[in-house]
């Protein structure tokens, strides 16, 4: 999820020189690059036309590539294949003792090499040794009970059930923490599997992950209450990259509550309610139901507003390649964050955000991505040649998932007869004209050109690509 890159086959700035590119002029002060026509960038390769939706879109683009039935049946299929992929309904009640310590071994481990907090101190054996003693692995039993729950807001999803931050050992920057796994979104079922020796934390099954999450942000309720919301047949989708509740001064569980794309809300409006919600007149927008957790912990329902002029979708989207490039482009700009942390994403997540959009499922992880079977995939060995990698890209369509190790890419489109993608990325390395090679950030949801980039200082990102896939 840390990628960097390169531009290659591109005429490359060295010192304070104007130099001719593939199609306009560039001026180049010291450490940036700016385009004749005012776009300035340091992204070679990138100008203002790119950074437009509109510019990819393509005339049979609007063409459904699956229609809702068949998602529904792909998702069923890939639930049932992926490891990786989980059906929160179908946990049991119980689970034994051997089957409940290997959830939570599956995701609290020591780390093999050293960590250090934010201020550089070293983490040691006796912290790893709190951070153990927090697991209350005394108190799994030969059999233990398995609640369920929905998620109240947005909240994270961590390695041991503490919110102290750790960072890799020769860590420069603060942006990636190593304890932050993911994210759960309000109205997200989870499995409650086990609680923390403080009683602050729960160990949670999501259908795509096992990790721990604040006990203050889900609220606890039978299987049946859970389930029933997230099978609401009319609810309303958030397709912008963050939609909010509209004020009301009476239940702030509610109120201007943030809703990131992808989430899907129950439609409810009761005939109680159709002349006053907190004081408003709801007929200018649409009423929702959403979970809150009551003063005991379990789970109750409170009804908001979301005005109709906002990014949001009566039921999923159509599947098409115009809309993957929609969706996509809402989150241009968004600063990149590991495991979900800053308020946005990683490369991953805005990758699931965007296909949750269309109701479709996939695995969390870039490597649990790659690897499965979901999809139509085209695999490469480490000694494949690039010409089968380059005649892939050439064919590539809007959509398609680009794997390299640790990141994924998704493909835009060609401009130029260069393959171009969208993806949300914390580093930018490319090779200058004398070979050294400049390396410096982009950390958020960028549009760059595959071709020329750089991942480390022997290959390029081609020579990296492990899989291409198309969703579908």
């Amino acid at each position: 999820m840390r990628p960097t890159m390169k531009l290659r086959h591109l005429p490359i700035y060295i010192g304070a020189v104007t130099i001719v590119g593939c199609a306009s002029t560039w001026t180049t002060p010291e450490g940036d690059m700016s385009f004749e026509d005012g776009f300035v960038s340091n992204v070679i390769g990138v100008r203002e036309k790119h950074l437009s939706p509109s510019y990819w879109m393509q005339p049979g683009g609007d063409a459904v590539i699956m229609t809702q039935t068949e998602i529904e049946a792909f998702n069923r299929k890939n639930v049932a294949g992926e490891a990786t992929l989980n059906d929160v309904r179908a946990i049991p009640d119980r689970l034994s003792r051997a089957d409940l310590t290997e959830h939570l071994r599956s995701i609290s481990r020591i780390p093999r090499y050293p960590r250090i907090y934010t201020d550089g101190t070293s983490v040691t054996d006796a912290d790893f040794a709190r951070y153990e003693d927090a697991l209350n692995l005394g108190a799994i039993q030969n059999d233990n009970p398995v609640r369920f729950a929905l998620a109240v807001t947005r909240t994270s999803l961590r390695t041991y059930p503490t919110d102290d931050l750790l960072f890799s050992h020769d860590a420069t920057d603060r942006d990636i923490e190593r304890f932050q796994e993911s994210i759960l979104f309000p109205g997200d079922p989870v499995a409650v599997l086990h609680e923390s020796a403080d009683g602050q934390w729960a160990l949670v099954q999501s259908y795509n992950y096992t990790a721990w999450v604040r006990l203050s942000d889900i609220a606890i309720a039978a299987r049946g209450p859970v389930f029933d919301y997230v099978d609401a047949k009319g609810f309303l989708l958030i397709t912008g990259d963050k939609v909010s509740t509209v004020y009301n001064p009476e239940i702030a569980a509610v109120s201007e509550l943030s809703l990131d794309m992808g989430v899907r809300v129950p439609l409810s409006r009761p005939e109680s309610l159709q002349d006053n919600l907190y004081g408003q007149n709801p007929y200018l927008h649409h009423m929702v139901l959403l979970p809150i957790r009551e003063t005991d912990g379990s789970l109750g329902f409170k009804h908001a507003l979301i005005q109709r002029k906002a990014d949001v979708h009566v039921g999923y989207l159509p599947y098409t390649q115009n809309n993957i490039i929609r969706q996509g482009f809402k989150f241009l700009g968004e600063r990149y964050g590991w495991g979900h942390r800053f308020n946005g994403r990683d490369c991953t997540g805005f990758v699931l955000e965007i296909y949750k959009t269309f109701g479709i499922t996939l695995p969390r992880n870039s490597g649990d991505q790659r690897d499965s079977e979901i999809g139509v995939n085209q695999r490469y060995t480490a000694n494949e040649a690039e010409a089968a990698k380059l005649r892939r890209l050439e064919q590539a369509m809007p959509g398609d998932l680009v794997y390299i190790p640790g990141h994924v890419l998704m493909i835009l489109g060609q401009s130029d007869g260069e393959p171009f993608a969208i993806h949300d990325v914390h580093g930018m390395r490319y090779r200058r004209a004398d070979g050294t090679i400049y390396s410096g950030t982009l950390n958020g949801v960028s549009v760059t050109p595959i071709l020329p980039l750089e991942f480390n200082a022997t290959d390029s990102y081609v020579d990296r690509i492990l899989s291409i896939k198309t969703v579908r």
